[in-house]
């Protein structure tokens, strides 16, 4: 059929809801307690993050005044009073300095040393390859060395003076101004091995996630009776909703039984009668020769059998005994019979698929009169197709598939958000399929007739049962 030679683009209109619960039903209690349990986890992980990040930046801070403080220390007592003049130029001299310096500097505490002129040439290291090499002093050093005071910083060790420190990880430097015995200004450096920052890192953050992962276990014990007491009336809420919801499709169920057993007993009755009664009466008027008088009481009758069928459809619409007593199918064919008598012809087919229970199939019922009644008032359609199957998602559930297609003229899907004035009928269809947590999808354009599908999700099966 034309329907099925242009396919147009699937719109989705509504998802199913997660596990095919219908969407606004309230969670259980095991749902609360593992939401309760995700959001404490996640609050845990939260302040063990931060803790981690700021117990970092502090131990590295402390780290760095430490080292500043050694620094100086190690300069005014030890460096400064054994500087000589001839650093550079008297070997002696720079051998019993360089022998004091790894006798009482270089250790575990203390990597590498390096003492600088203001022209950042290096007057002496403990790494005697670097000794007469120039790189020159950055603004921060040269402030030291001239203003005294001391600084430190982690090291860069991409920079070329720091070449041979390279191996021994991060380090952090310290920088303090000392004087020599000529009274030159120079500039001692001292490094540091960054392990204390690690260790002090260890130390804050054990005590500080303790602290915050207590702080939050105690709030949400706390929080633990709010929380059940909210889970109560939440609960009871949802109950007293849903209890006044089935009161009401209860109600609306009674009322329709109530018309539809009014139109079969009072006006369909009267029909019926009356269209026998003309039936008669117009082979009386044959039989006297009232051919006239006959021809009337024919189209009398045809005007009162075509309003008999209008008026059973109606009571298939409000109530179709098929769909409560013999299930889905018989009242899909009841419904095709329908549309059929009016100018459409309907093609039900029917697929293997899982049981659908009441809701489904009164969901089902509901969607295919809905499409097929805008297929008889809107597409100028001649035929339809209602086809259910069955397809099986990355769950494992079975869902059940419907699918309405039809060969009419189709329509611009942009139009379903903005109906027009009094055009209710697909939102409230829309609103009806997402309450009970099913998907509804639409694909069509103008000239390439219009399919809807409704598929309603089924529960995966139970882990370790039978296959």
């Amino acid at each position: 059929m034309g329907a099925e030679q242009t396919m147009a683009p699937w719109l989705t209109l509504t998802e199913p809801a997660a596990g095919g619960r219908p969407r606004g039903a309230a969670p259980t209690r095991r749902a609360l307690v593992v939401r309760l349990v995700a959001a404490a986890a996640l609050v845990v992980f939260v302040v063990v993050a931060v803790g981690v990040l700021v117990a970092r930046r502090l131990a590295e801070d402390e780290a760095v005044n430490d080292a500043a403080r050694s620094a100086e220390l190690l300069a005014d007592v030890v460096v400064e009073p054994a500087l000589g003049a001839g650093l550079l130029d008297d070997e002696a001299e720079r051998r019993a300095f360089d022998e004091l310096i790894r006798a009482r500097v270089i250790g575990d505490d203390v990597v590498r040393v390096k003492i600088w002129d203001a022209d950042g040439t290096i007057l002496y290291s403990d790494e005697p390859r670097l000794i007469g090499e120039t790189f020159g002093l950055d603004d921060e050093e040269l402030e030291v060395l001239t203003d005294g005071g001391v600084d430190s910083e982690v090291s860069d060790l991409s920079a070329p003076e720091n070449r041979f420190e390279r191996g021994r990880g991060t380090l952090l430097e310290a920088y303090h101004s000392v004087t020599a015995a000529d009274g030159e200004k120079l500039l001692f450096e001292a490094y540091f091995p960054y392990d204390r920052v690690s260790a002090r890192t260890s130390e804050l953050w054990t005590a500080f996630s303790l602290l915050s992962a207590g702080s939050v276990i105690a709030l949400i014990v706390l929080l633990a009776p709010v929380g059940r007491r909210l889970f109560v009336l939440v609960r009871r809420a949802q109950s007293e909703r849903e209890a006044m919801l089935l009161q009401a499709v209860d109600a609306s169920a009674s009322e329709r039984m109530r018309i539809a057993g009014r139109l079969h007993d009072g006006a369909i009755q009267d029909l019926t009668a009356s269209i026998l009664a003309l039936r008669s009466a117009a082979s009386s008027a044959r039989a006297t020769g009232d051919a006239a008088l006959a021809g009337r009481l024919d189209d009398a009758t045809a005007t009162l059998r075509a309003n008999l069928g209008g008026l059973r459809t109606l009571l298939v619409d409000l109530y179709p005994p098929s769909l409560t007593a013999a299930g889905i199918r018989p009242a899909l064919d009841d419904l095709a019979t329908a549309v059929r008598g009016r100018g459409v012809e309907v093609r039900v087919v029917e697929g293997p698929h899982r049981a659908l229970d009441p809701d489904e199939a009164r969901l089902v019922f509901r969607v295919v009169r809905e499409v097929l009644a805008n297929v008889v008032k809107h597409a100028r359609a001649t035929e339809a197709t209602v086809e259910l199957s069955a397809s099986r998602g990355r769950s494992r559930s079975e869902s059940v598939v419907v699918e309405i297609r039809d060969d009419g003229r189709g329509f611009d899907p942009e139009l379903l958000h903005s109906p027009a004035s009094g055009h209710v009928g697909i939102p409230l269809l829309v609103d009806a399929v997402q309450s009970a947590g099913a998907a509804l999808s639409v694909a069509t354009a103008p000239g390439a007739g219009t399919s809807w599908r409704l598929e309603l999700p089924g529960t995966p099966p139970a882990r370790g049962g039978a296959a």
